[in-house]
Parts: C-alpha cells; structure tokens; sequence
C-alpha cells in the first residue's frame, strides 16, 4: 500500500478520480463541495455509482462503513445511485471485508497503492519471519445474568468469521460451553477464503505447545475469581467485562466491575481491561443516557487511575443489542439436540448478534497488535498450500515414471 498522504483531502479526491478515469474507465465527476455521504459521482458500465474516499493513516473501520451504508440506504441515495464504492488509501480491517460480504451490501471496496485500486481484500500479505505470540482473552464476571458464556462464545465466532482459529477455554466449573458447542464450530469463510474453527476446551486440555496454529484464546472465566487457574490470567493480554444497563443493577455492577478491576490487577497488571454493555434495549433512549451516565461516573475512579481500562460507550461507540437470537440461543443444540451454532443466521438479510461481535472484535483489535496473527496465519496457510502442491506434483511424477 501507499505511504503517500495529502494534506488537503481534495488532493487525494482528484487522485483517485484520475485512476478511475485511466485504470478503470470509468467517467468520474467530483461531487459539489460539503456534499454529505459521498465524494464523487461515477458511471460504469451505464451504473451511476456514488464513491466515498478515505485518506488516513489508519485502517478504515466499521463505524465508517457503517455511516456509508446507512446512506446508501437512504430513499434518495437509492433512487439516484445503483452501487456504493469506498476506497481508502490504508486498507480495510478484516471486519469490515467480513460485514460487507455477510450482510450482502452493495459497496465495493478499494484500496489505493502506487497508482491502481486494489479491489477487495487482494492485498499481498507477507509471510512473518518470527513466531507471534498467541493473544489470551478473558471474559469475566462477578455476578450472573450478564451474559459471559454468550459473549465468549460469539465473540470468538467474530474472530473466527473474520480468518482467526479460536481456541475456546471453559474455565467455568457449570461447562456450559461444552453443553452449548460441542467440541467446537466451523466458520464456513467469505468468498475466496477457507474459514476458520472454534476448538472447545477444558483448561486440562490446553496445551499451547500443540496448538501453535491457534493464536487466540479466549476464556470463559470461572465468576468465583480465586478458581480461575492463575498461570492462564498471568498470560491474559485483554480482559473483557460484560455488563447490563438496568435500574437495579447500575449501582451494584459498578461495585462488581472495580473489584474484578482490581483482582484482575493483584494478577496482571499489564492486560488491557473493556467493560461492554451486554443485551442492550436500545428503544429507551432517555433512560438509557441516564443509567448510562450513572454507571460512567461510578466508575471514574478507577479508569483515570488505570489507562488500561476502557468502558465502551454502548452510545457513543457500540453496545451487544437485546436480540431473541441471543435469548434463545442454545435452544437448537439443547432442546432439539440439533448441531451447535452460533446465533449468526442472517434474519431478514441482517444479523444483529453478528454485527456487534463483529464490533467488539474489531475494538480490540484496535487496542492491540492482533492484525499481525493474520499475516502470521496466511503465512501458514500458504506453506501448507505450497506443501500441498509440492506433494501432488511429486505423486504425478511417481506415476509418470
């Protein structure tokens, strides 16, 4: 990709739309200036198509997707334009290649790199030189109803949609993953990719040295603190916490997430701490910015001593939404003893549960280094596959001789 950056955006503007014209043939108009939803206007083939560009430094993340699409979803959007296009001079997140092709969007998406438009999710990945260090996950909780089990579990299938095998740890005496999963879940992949498993396991069955394909772990913590194995929460990099916005609980459960802060830190004092609002009924606004500032400044204290702790704002940024895929999920696998699943099924072409996941996992991996597993497992990927044509060519030889 490019390292070229402008300082002016209609700089870049006027770049992609010369690309466009050249490389791609296609007759582009820059949109009038403070044109809100869109940068310039193209027609393809007879298509009149609306472009959105982004040049940053960064990868483009769901939440401009997202404002991207909830444009192109508008009446007069539909009317005018047959197709949305995004191209970004830094690339995607995984995520976002992963919500666009499984909520069946009509946006393409382009990356701009020394002068053509990548489309897709073609970029070269290098194969790493050195071993990555797994990323250890864990999912706490100092009180029931919040939802640990379903947010482990989900949180490992938005890992495992978006390319990463998953190590699932059932750290919680009751094994409700087990009773939920199985031994564990295929991902079937996007288009052009292979998928990726959810492994279920006991904390006896985790061997690290054997699973060195498997560069995530996530743990469903046991709720009593102290029979959590501590040679694993020494080894935790991100310390998820769910909880629920409700009048009763506000209070309390600002109380049990500064103690589990605190135990989490009497053990680990480097991993990176999230508080996510779980089941979230967003149809009462007024009540919910009030609980919401509530719980917030109950814990003030403890994020401005600790700057490894995060609340994610279920307002301002993005929360799990109260969904019946989620209230029932288990229903198939425990009641009609049907094969385990997540609750990801696509509901009137959408899913919320899959949506939010996808959410939560792209917010750690913005708080972490977690985009270097991908490189790390393409380059597994492509020796396999290298070894994999190397063996064929070899048997067709054997029997040409």
């Amino acid at each position: 990709m490019t390292e070229d950056r402008f300082e002016n955006p209609s700089d870049f503007e006027k770049l992609i739309k010369l690309v466009l014209q050249k490389k791609e043939k296609w007759n582009v108009e820059l949109a009038i200036a403070n044109t809100k939803g869109y940068d310039m206007v193209a027609l393809n083939e007879g298509t009149r198509v609306a472009v959105q560009v982004k040049n940053i430094k960064r990868k483009v993340y769901l939440p401009q997707i997202k404002k991207f699409e909830a444009f192109m979803d508008q009446p007069d959007t539909k009317t005018e334009f047959s197709q949305g296009v995004f191209i970004s001079s830094s690339g995607f997140a995984d995520t976002v290649h992963t919500y666009v092709e499984l909520e069946g969007l009509n946006i393409k998406l382009g990356t701009y790199s020394d002068g053509d438009i990548i489309w897709g999710n073609k970029a070269k990945v290098e194969t790493p030189k050195t071993t990555v260090k797994e990323k250890y996950i864990g999912v706490f909780t100092g009180k029931g109803g919040v939802g640990k089990t379903t947010v482990s579990a989900h949180l490992a299938g938005a890992f495992a949609l978006s390319g990463y095998d998953v190590a699932l740890l059932d750290l919680d005496v009751q094994g409700n993953l087990r009773k939920l999963l199985g031994e564990g879940v295929y991902l079937p992949g996007t288009k052009g990719s292979l998928g990726a498993e959810i492994t279920v396991l006991n904390h006896e069955e985790w061997d690290s040295s054997s699973e060195s394909d498997t560069k995530i772990i996530i743990c469903d913590c046991n709720p009593e603190f102290d029979k959590n194995p501590k040679e694993l929460m020494e080894k935790f990099d991100y310390c998820i916490i769910p909880t629920t916005l409700n009048p009763l609980g506000v209070n309390k459960n600002a109380d049990v997430i500064s103690r589990t802060f605190n135990d989490i830190r009497s053990i680990n004092k480097n991993a990176e701490l999230f508080v996510v609002i779980n089941n979230f009924y967003s149809g009462e606004e007024r009540r919910n910015k009030t609980m919401n500032r509530v719980l917030l400044d109950n814990l003030q204290d403890i994020l401005k001593k600790d700057s490894k702790c995060y609340y994610i704002d279920p307002i301002e940024d993005f929360a799990i939404r109260f969904s019946y895929q989620l209230l029932y999920w288990g229903y198939e696998s425990l009641i009609e003893n049907a094969e385990p699943q997540l609750a990801f099924k696509d509901y009137g072409g959408r899913c919320h549960p899959r949506t939010d996941f996808l959410s939560l996992a792209e917010y750690i991996i913005d708080h972490s280094n977690i985009d270097e597993l991908k490189q790390y497992e393409a380059g597994i990927a492509a020796r396999k596959s290298a070894a994999a044509k190397m063996r064929n060519t070899a048997k067709k030889e054997a029997e040409v001789a």
